[in-house]
Order: structure tokens, then sequence, then C-alpha cells
């Protein structure tokens, strides 16, 4: 039965609602870039459209196909991406990278809100899930700076 209350936490009500509503659904008409990620483990999908104008995010879609976990974590970057820097991006995933494997602090902002994932760190079966959108969009950002300088 603890099991169960632990899943019960895990998906709280925070987590389903930000997995009810994701920024940016859909596909960009004319991505910069454009960059699909898939979690072996559970099947887990997320593609990532993209352009970008002096360095920073400009625009932004996402086609996520995720547990609650993933589309939570793709939901707080979704709200969060547009007018960032690549070095942010890094910053966000190494830091969620950091909070769910080695229970580290808090992604910096703007993707602060990635904290409300740090109960899933004991959870490791989940974590290529919720790295998916970042790993995609910093992918997506740095195909596409190699294409403006193409």
């Amino acid at each position: 039965m603890a099991a169960d209350s632990d899943l019960i936490k895990l998906y709280s009500s925070k987590i389903l609602a930000l997995a009810a509503d994701i920024p940016h659904l859909g596909r960009l008409d004319a991505p910069g870039a454009s960059v699909k990620k898939r979690s072996p483990l559970c099947g887990s999908t997320v593609t990532v459209d993209l352009t970008l104008k002096d360095g920073k995010v400009a625009d932004y879609a996402q086609d996520v196909k995720a547990c609650a976990l993933g589309q939570a974590a793709a939901s707080v970057v979704g709200g969060a991406i547009i007018g960032a820097s690549r070095d942010e991006v890094a910053a966000a995933r190494d830091g969620l990278k950091e909070m769910l494997k080695k229970d580290g602090p808090t992604p910096p902002a703007p993707f602060d809100g990635l904290e409300v994932l740090r109960p899933a760190r004991d959870y490791k079966n989940r974590h290529a899930s919720i790295m998916l959108t970042l790993d995609a969009a910093l992918e997506a950002m740095d195909e596409a700076a190699r294409a403006d300088c193409a």
C-alpha cells in the first residue's frame, strides 16, 4: 500500500494540472529546426520545433506524447522557453538532471517550475521521459544555430 500512496504523491494535482495545460502544443509551419526524441524505456516521444533570433528562442511548438511527468516537464518548458538562450536551456537541462539524479538544486529561472518534478527522483524509470523536452529543445537550438550560420 505504501507504493500506491507514493505514486499518488508523485502524480500530484500540480503535475496533473501542468500535464493538462501544455503551452505551445502543435507544430510550427516553418521551423528553424525540428527534433524528435523518444524514451526507449517507456516509448514517450516529444517533437520540438523552434526558431531562433539573435541566439534566443523566438518561436516554439511541441508535440508531446508522454506520461503525465513528461507532459508536466513539457508544460514548464513550453511556458519558459520563449526568449531563452542556449545557455539557459542547457542550464535547465543540466539542473533538472542533477535534481533528479542527485537531489540537486532546483533548475535556474526561468525553468525553476521544474521543481514540481522533484518527487520523481526516486523513479529512475521516469527520468528519460521527464528529460525529453529539454534534450530535444537543446538539440533543436544547436541545429537551428548551425542552419543560421550556413
